[in-house]
C-alpha cells in the first residue's frame, strides 16, 4: 500500500473495485446453467458423431468383406471356366487319339514309313496331353463306375467279378475330372 501526502494508505483501485461490486447470484447462477447445458449439447453431439463414425465403420468393414468375396468369387469362377474350356479343347482331340491308335493297331509293317509316321504323331499327341495334365484311365483295376462304363457283360470263370476284360475305347482324365469314361466289358 502507498501512503498519500495526509497519511493515509490509500488501497489499490483493483481491491477496492472487486470489494465495491455487488455480486449477483442470480446471474452467476443463470450463466452456469447455461454453461451446463452448453456442455451436455456438446456431450450428446459428441456421443451422436461418435455414434456415426461407429457405423460408418462397420459400414467400411462390411463393404470390405463383400469386395473380398466378389474377388475370390470371380477368381474361382475365372479359374472354373478356364479348366472348362482347356477340358472342352482337350475333349475334342480324344477322337483323334483314337483315330492314330486304330491306324496303328491295324498297321502290319512296323518298317514301313507310314508305320513310323502314325507311330511319331502318337507320341506327339501323347506328349502334348500329357503336358496339358491328361492322363489314361487306368483299366487294370477293378470296375469303377467313376471312372469305366461297363458297355458289356461277361460269363468268364477265369475272370474275378468286376474285372475288366476288353477295353473298346480308352478314358481320359485331366487331374481329378474324368474327360471320357473307359468303355469296357465286365466279367461278372
Amino acid at each position: 500500500m502507498t501512503k498519500e501526502k495526509d497519511g493515509k494508505s490509500k488501497a489499490p483501485a483493483a481491491c477496492e473495485n472487486a470489494q465495491s461490486a455487488p455480486e449477483n447470484p442470480e446471474s452467476v447462477q443463470t450463466g452456469g446453467e447455461e454453461l451446463s447445458e452448453k456442455i451436455k449439447e456438446l456431450q450428446t453431439k459428441a456421443e451422436e458423431l461418435e455414434a456415426q463414425k461407429k457405423q460408418e465403420h462397420e459400414l467400411l468393414l462390411r463393404t470390405a468383406a463383400e469386395y473380398d468375396n466378389y474377388r475370390k468369387r470371380t477368381s474361382d469362377e475365372m479359374s472354373r471356366k478356364r479348366a472348362d474350356g482347356k477340358a472342352e479343347a482337350v475333349e475334342k482331340f480324344l477322337t483323334v487319339a483314337d483315330s492314330i491308335k486304330m491306324a496303328l493297331s491295324v498297321a502290319d509293317d512296323e518298317n514301313d514309313p507310314v508305320h513310323k509316321g502314325i507311330k511319331l504323331i502318337a507320341k506327339q499327341l501323347s506328349d502334348t496331353l500329357a503336358a496339358l495334365g491328361v492322363t489314361e484311365i487306368p483299366t487294370d483295376i477293378p470296375f469303377d463306375p467313376n471312372l469305366h462304363n461297363a458297355v458289356m457283360h461277361a460269363e468268364d470263370e477265369t475272370k474275378g467279378e468286376g474285372e475288366i476284360v476288353e477295353v473298346f475305347a480308352a478314358g481320359y482324365r485331366m487331374g481329378d475330372r474324368v474327360l471320357r469314361h473307359s468303355m469296357v466289358k465286365v466279367a461278372n
